[in-house]
């Protein structure tokens, strides 16, 4: 049976099971605080599990993208160290909203696997939970008996609450599991040792295929346990370990799943793959056809690399694949963006996405490679380097500072550094190295840290947003909860009406004030949080049930909705100048500007700018009324040509904007007519990354303040230069400046020349070599000139000039050729720097620092003069 055929045979039999069959939710996820990305396929269905949302049908049945490589669920490390841990899977699962429950969970799963799949009944174990009296749980004698009807007793195994109680996270939906365990071992080694004593302990070959999932209980921040509304089941099957079990393979990496992609490996990279565990190439081969899944389906979905956040966690993963490729595999060149098309002819009929944004998927991460391969190169350089000093220092340790700042600031693998380093005798201090992570953790941790209890609840009521149609309304807090963080103490409120709009799709969630005859709080910042509305208060009323009155700030709502309405016209104005590729892959929008990414492989031009500022402007000018479809059918709004992003999920009734002939759902506030929105103006365009280009602009009230800025500064030039005609006044200027910087240059050049000639005659002889140390006053350019002529006319030399032009200390070293075995210009630079409080560096037979200190050139003259 082919990957394929397993994935659809599994949604075959839930639909026959009356289960809706739903498309994955995208793997990152956007407006979720406590999750980055779907670790689980439950994510999806959290707002049901709560209450917090009715579902779309009482049954569903999916395969789910996930993803662990952050938080409690992080698999990054055991990737390609084993036969079955991986970054990004997928997860099969069925679902139950209060619904069905153990007893029928239990008997779809058995009737699946040993009779649809027909995996030996003899092969299979299950666990149940044993309960907990810490908790107050008791065993889970339910499914204890219904799995009795199915399987002999002496199969079914107690589980302890770590293998058996299963959670989402810290806080959130939760209750006791049952797991379905497959042995795979042959049977001669099933005849030395029982499957029964290798469940739950790390065999390879005895692996958890199954966890049915049985929602009872919430988890609170205080770590006590509720009862959810209903009971719901929440299944989910490892769609990699099921292939490896019915392919009759010992790896998840032998199936169908990922033989296509080491093929096309061993093909770029002449390297075999023999599955060898402990080989370093195989692993590499496993990390890398790993990664490029985990990389390519976040970077469909939306998410790109970057410096901060998902885009970080995802910028690592393909790091890490690259690391291990050029180290193990010798690949120096991109070459893992040439996977995304194998990826796509395995995955693209069941994840369209994959088809759709694979051009963008395969130059974004052949950017990354070529970038990180150049960080690799110059790292390269910086840890010979290192050697080198820490030889000439007598050491045998590299120093954990340096080896942590090659890591942390220039992106350098530190395993890379350790291997180098061994090569040449050396180690590096691993015991420092650990602390300067730590240290960085902590920091980390210290900004983002946040402690918020659980929710007090005043009345049970539906939230009502009513921002799209009014800014101020009368209201009162139906739950409110405290929330510490590094700024002080806060509460964040649940409102009966709120006017505040809450972040999302780019824009910026609302400010304002709560307030009533006694009492006055400022609202912070508005959020969503699994479907709740919740607003960021300076304090706790004396009587939270009051009834108070919200105001939205006015002037940053009208401003914010003039960016978000000028987006869309944005957005179809791209599209028309440089083509229906173009599509939105991020926004920001705030009261004061806009940022617009979107898909395109050039810089756009002048005149491109100009026509989109023109088109948009010409909307604006038009006073098209909003038209808002508050609530549409999806398909519905598709029909009429609605725009819909990539990488959203998208409710079965949704909201669409329309501005004449832009149509897009969207959730954010808008303008009731483009002429609110004033003036559009483009401030700047260039790129966010490979594939992607990025528009910052302003409107309305910030586009107005631009043009009278720059009236202002024309004013104040032309005063200054004493003429209407600006332009012709500044192009003589740069001519005069011209002139006078050639007049310049000439003096200089004759300076130098006279300083060459006592130069040449001031060098001091050491034994058989010759040293100048001189202080000098001249620039940068005319000492690097001087000491280039130097170093080639005086043999066996050492040169070391000290600027202090423009009163900022300067050292530059030279060494002649003869001498490069025994002396190193950038060592030399290196030591001398410190007395001027900086640093620099070159290569052997050249080298500069520059430095804060001036009054150390002294200290640095006296040192100088004894080498």
């Amino acid at each position: 049976m082919t990957s394929q055929e397993i994935r659809q045979k599994f949604l075959d039999y839930f639909k026959s099971k009356e289960h809706l069959i739903v498309p994955s939710a995208p793997i990152v996820l956007k407006d979720d605080p406590t999750l980055m990305f779907s670790n689980s396929g439950m994510t999806q269905f959290k707002d049901f599990f709560l209450g917090y949302k009715t579902p779309t049908a009482p049954r569903i049945a999916d395969t789910q993208k996930c993803l662990r490589v952050s938080g409690k669920h992080n698999d990054l490390d055991d990737v390609g160290r084993d036969t079955y841990h991986h970054t990004m899977f997928e997860m099969l699962g069925n679902w139950s909203f209060g619904d069905y429950f153990k007893k029928e969970a239990i008997a779809f799963a058995w009737e699946l696997l040993t009779e649809v799949y027909g995996i030996p009944k003899e092969n299979l174990y299950v666990t149940i939970f044993e309960g907990d009296a810490s908790e107050n749980l008791n065993r889970d004698q339910d499914a204890f008996d219904f799995w009795k009807s199915h399987i002999s007793e002496d199969r079914i195994i107690n589980g302890n609450k770590k293998d058996n109680f299963w959670e989402m996270g810290a806080s959130g939906p939760c209750g006791p599991c049952s797991e379905i365990h497959i042995d795979l071992r042959t049977p001669e080694e099933k005849a030395k040792v029982s499957g029964l004593e290798l469940v739950n302990n790390d065999h390879p070959q005895v692996v958890e295929v199954w966890n049915l999932v049985f929602m009872e209980f919430n988890r609170k921040a205080d770590g006590s346990l509720e009862k959810l509304p209903a009971q719901h089941v929440d299944t989910g099957m490892g769609f990699e370990r099921l292939c490896m079990a019915l392919q009759g393979k010992s790896s998840n990496y032998d199936t169908d799943v990922f033989t296509p992609l080491i093929a096309k490996v061993e093909e770029l990279s002449g390297k075999k793959y023999t599955g060898i565990l402990e080989d370093e190439k195989d692993i590499a081969i496993r990390v890398v056809v790993d990664h490029i899944r985990a990389v390519s389906f976040a970077i469909a979905d939306g998410q790109l690399p970057s410096n901060g956040g998902a885009g970080y966690v995802i910028r690592r993963i393909l790091r890490r694949g690259i690391s291990y490729s050029y180290r193990f595999l010798d690949m120096k060149e991109p070459f893992l963006y040439k996977l995304v098309a194998v990826l796509q002819e395995q995955m693209g009929a069941f994840f369209p996405e994959l088809e759709k944004q694979g051009t963008l998927v395969t130059e974004v991460i052949k950017s990354e490679e070529d970038s990180f391969l150049k960080t690799i190169e110059n790292g390269l350089i910086r840890v010979e380097k290192l050697i080198q000093q820490t030889i000439a220092d007598n050491l045998k340790v590299l120093p954990s500072e340096e080896v942590f700042e090659l890591y942390d600031t220039y992106g350098f693998p530190d395993d890379l550094t350790r291997i180098i380093a061994e090569e040449k005798g050396l180690t590096i201090d691993e015991e420092g190295f650990k602390a300067e992570m730590e240290k960085q953790k902590q920091r980390s941790k210290s900004d983002s840290a946040q402690k918020v209890y659980d929710w007090v609840v005043l009345e049970e009521k539906p939230e009502a947003f009513v921002g799209y149609d009014q800014i101020e309304s009368e209201t009162y807090i139906t739950r409110y909860r405290k929330v510490e963080n590094k700024d002080g103490e806060f509460y964040q409120v649940v409102l009966s009406n709120s006017p505040f709009y809450p972040e999302g799709g780019g824009q910026v969630g609302d400010k304002g004030i709560l307030e009533n005859a006694t009492e006055s709080f400022e609202v912070l910042e508005t959020k969503k949080e699994n479907g709740l509305i919740i607003s960021l208060i300076s304090g706790l009323p004396k009587d939270a049930g009051a009834v108070f009155y919200a105001k939205v700030n006015a002037t940053d709502r009208k401003n914010s909705q003039a960016n978000h309405s000028v987006t869309h016209l944005l957005h179809e104005a791209l599209r028309d100048v440089l083509g229906t590729h173009v599509e939105q892959k991020g926004s920001y929008v705030g009261p004061d500007y806009l940022r617009f990414d979107f898909s395109h492989f050039n810089k756009m031009t002048e005149e491109e700018i100009a026509l989109i500022e023109e088109k948009v402007n010409h909307k604006i000018k038009e006073s098209i009324a909003l038209q808002e479809f508050r609530s549409i059918p999806i398909a519905e709004a598709l029909e009429k040509g609605a725009m819909a992003l990539f990488g959203e999920k998208y409710g079965d009734n949704v909201r669409m904007i329309q501005f004449g002939s832009s149509k897009e759902l969207c959730g954010g506030t808008h303008v009731k007519n483009t002429s609110e929105i004033g003036h559009f103006k483009i401030t700047s365009e260039g790129s966010a990354a490979a594939g992607i280009r990025r528009i910052e602009a302003i409107s309305g009230d910030k586009s107005e303040e631009y043009f009278k800025n720059l009236e202002k500064q024309i004013i104040e030039l032309s005063q200054l230069l004493k003429s209407k005609d600006v332009v012709r006044s500044i192009e003589k200027l740069i001519e005069e400046n011209a002139s006078l910087k050639s007049e310049v240059d000439a003096l200089k050049k004759e300076k130098a020349k006279g300083e060459i000639g006592d130069w040449k005659n001031a060098y001091e002889q050491k034994g058989n070599k010759q040293l100048l140390v001189k202080k000098t006053s001249l620039d940068a350019g005319s000492v690097k000139d001087i000491v280039f002529q130097l170093k080639r006319e005086i043999p066996t030399s050492v040169t070391i000039i000290l600027s202090d032009a423009d009163g900022k200390p300067m050292i530059t070293v030279g060494v002649s050729d003869d001498l490069a075995a025994d002396y190193q210009a950038g060592a030399i630079v290196k030591d001398l720097a410190k007395e001027i409080q900086g640093g620099g560096g070159g290569n052997p037979g050249f080298a500069t620092a520059g430095g804060k200190n001036l009054d150390g050139l002294e200290n640095a003259y006296q040192k100088a003069l004894n080498i």
